[in-house]
């Protein structure tokens, strides 16, 4: 058994984690951290693990303990966590937060249908951003054959649960519902990653949004390629055809298709000169916990996929 312990257990992500976790077959949950929850059982603060778990949340960790452990807290808490801790040489680290995606510090870009082979043979992960999953799935394929030439337009509408679970002015429901909102347009912070990942020396030009629906990722991806549509289409199913999650669909695609998942569902429409890449994700799994998890079953030399066969709702 992979033994698991998580910091910052309080959070959507650590709770979507969890979710995941207990019923992973290969997985023994060690601890999970929460200070401000210590005592705790799990369910009361992620109510749908009731039933599930009777685990307590702890104010401590062992570290020699583990296998693996998962950083669930804020950005650059996890910089802050090993300035105060030891990692011990052989603990595997799988960092939800944005601190390492630059690979420094030994971290391998958690990707996987982008550098899978790197990711099996790593012992440190940064996980990607959620957008930044998305964005970039749309655009690898392009990227990889040379033909990633124009200018990038991007919009991506994401579920309010991407803020976090600490509710501000832009969270909470009587503000976000039956209503649209842009942030961080052409500034956002997962910019960085997909630039540098991409090798991109075009401009991506990135319009995020705020929807008001809990969870989910739709990008709309916009960009000059001169291949036709059936060309476009295969160059995008043979750069996929080995991803254990990522799909590509000759219909268009919605989110109700991938929420709850860990697939990322991508389709195409070409108008004249322009590519239209759709590409929909579940923000808090193939954008957060569930590609965490993915990571994990990689570097701990286990199937890719094990514990992710997820299902989306019928409706």
């Amino acid at each position: 058994m992979i033994k698991v312990g998580i910091i910052g257990g309080a959070g959507y992500t650590a709770g979507e984690l969890l979710r995941i976790l207990v019923n992973h077959p290969e997985v023994e949950i060690v601890f999970v951290h929460s200070a401000s929850n210590a005592g705790n059982y799990l369910y009361e603060v992620h109510g749908g693990l009731f039933g599930d778990t009777q685990l307590r949340f702890s104010d401590r960790w062992d570290l020699a303990a583990i296998d693996v452990l998962f950083l669930c807290s804020a950005h650059g808490k996890s910089r802050e966590f090993w300035e105060q801790n030891a990692c011990p040489a052989d603990l595997k680290v799988v960092d939800l937060a944005q601190d390492y995606r630059d690979e420094s510090e030994g971290y391998v870009y958690g990707l996987p249908e982008w550098q899978r082979d790197k990711i099996r043979l790593a012992h440190k992960i940064a996980n990607p951003g959620c957008f930044a999953t998305a964005i970039q799935l749309a655009l690898l394929p392009l990227a990889a054959a040379g033909w990633l030439q124009a200018p990038v337009h991007v919009t991506a509408v994401t579920g309010s649960t991407g803020a976090g679970v600490k509710p501000s002015a832009t969270t909470h429901f009587s503000w976000r519902t039956d209503n649209l909102s842009t942030y961080k347009v052409f500034e956002h912070q997962h910019l960085l990653e997909i630039r540098r990942n991409l090798g991109a020396t075009v401009p991506i030009q990135f319009v995020p949004m705020r929807g008001d629906f809990a969870r989910g990722i739709f990008a709309s991806v916009t960009v000059d390629c001169p291949l036709d549509g059936e060309r476009a289409l295969a160059l995008y199913k043979d750069y996929y055809a080995d991803a254990a999650f990522t799909f590509v669909s000759e219909r268009p695609v919605d989110l109700k298709q991938v929420v709850n998942t860990n697939k990322c569902l991508v389709a195409l429409e070409k108008h004249g000169d322009t590519l239209v890449v759709s590409s929909v994700i579940d923000n808090l799994l193939k954008g957060a916990s569930g590609q965490a998890v993915q990571n994990m079953n990689l570097i701990c030399g286990i199937p890719e996929t094990t514990g992710l066969k997820l299902k989306a709702s019928a409706f």
